[in-house]
């Protein structure tokens, strides 16, 4: 029951209070540690062939410290009190989680849109991908903000909300150390081809049962707000393997049929263009209208998620490791 409770509350307090500015949050913690962990690693490096194998070192430092220094935390707050160890957990696990960061991310963008404001939409939409936003028409932006913010269904919500389920808050900020080592190192340029190559490969496999989890639950949530069900998992399965992630296209693919939309094609990344396989089928043109229809998507499938987690757990009595 309290391991129930402990996701629940973690999950309301990411979608009441989201991540504070003025609170220091973990994720800022891991990424200085990755910096300084990197730094010493190439110091140490004879050669840049030589970062092959120590690109296995540095996932191992953050990953593990992530989970042990939570641990830590943790055991010495539940011997003062279980109430303490309690709030303290679902504090930790709802710092892991972004669904009110993401919505309200891609609601400032259709906000800017509505007001018939395509320059600021572009730097809104420009603050959450990583493409070239300045010359993108609305559609554009649109299918920008659509793709991230499926994508990110996975890497923000469901992923970290599954680990708590199996680990608790100390798996579920390990995962957060996975995540934040690919955002940062895992990139197949001159940089980092050979020191992150290992944490982009570990990225992978800790989002492979979430992602397809992900296209489960968005395809729920089709029904629930009366999109397209059936087309939500039939471009799932068809299209996510299109994607260049293992794992990103399935919730931007479920996403796309849900709301028969077509997602992909030509990106531009400082100034180089280059061509996404589609996804989805164009049943109707992007339109602003779409940014709300994915958010709605985003927060159903969390919401059913956690529901359904807080069940099992209720079940099982308690974590299920």
């Amino acid at each position: 029951m309290t391991a129930a409770l402990i996701i629940i509350a973690a999950y309301i307090w990411d979608r009441i209070v989201g991540d504070p500015r003025a609170i220091p949050h973990p994720v800022v913690g891991i990424g200085k540690g990755i910096s300084r962990v990197e730094r010493v690693i190439r110091r140490i490096s004879p050669s840049e062939q030589a970062l092959k194998p120590l690109g296995i070192l540095l996932p191992m430092i953050m990953v593990g410290g992530a989970y042990a220094s939570t641990w830590l935390i943790l055991t010495g707050l539940y011997h003062v009190h279980e109430y303490v160890g309690w709030i303290a957990e679902a504090l930790l696990i709802g710092t892991t989680i972004a669904a009110k960061g993401l919505k309200d991310a891609g609601m400032a963008v259709y906000r800017r849109l509505k007001e018939q404001d395509l320059e600021g939409a572009r730097r809104e939409v420009g603050m959450i991908v990583g493409r070239d936003t300045e010359q993108l028409d609305e559609p554009e932006v649109v299918r920008a903000t659509v793709e991230t913010v499926a994508e990110n269904i996975v890497d923000a919500v469901i992923s970290p909300l599954f680990f708590a389920l199996i680990g608790g808050a100390p798996l579920a900020m390990a995962y957060r150390a996975v995540n934040t080592l690919d955002s940062m190192v895992g990139y197949k340029n001159e940089k980092y081809q050979n020191l992150g190559w290992a944490s982009a490969r570990l990225d992978d496999i800790a989002n492979w049962i979430p992602a397809r989890i992900t296209a489960v639950l968005i395809t729920l949530s089709a029904w629930i707000h009366r999109y397209d069900v059936r087309r939500a998992w039939s471009m799932a399965l068809r299209d996510a393997s299109k994607h260049p992630s293992p794992n990103s296209g399935w919730a931007e693919a479920a996403a796309a049929g849900a709301l028969g939309i077509r997602l992909g094609g030509y990106n531009v990344y400082k100034g180089i263009r280059s061509f996404r396989a589609y996804m989805g089928d164009m049943k109707q043109p992007l339109q602003a209208e779409h940014v709300p229809a994915v958010c709605r998507l985003l927060v159903s499938s969390s919401t059913v998620f956690v529901i359904l987690a807080g069940l099992l757990l209720y079940v099982r009595g308690g974590w299920l490791l």
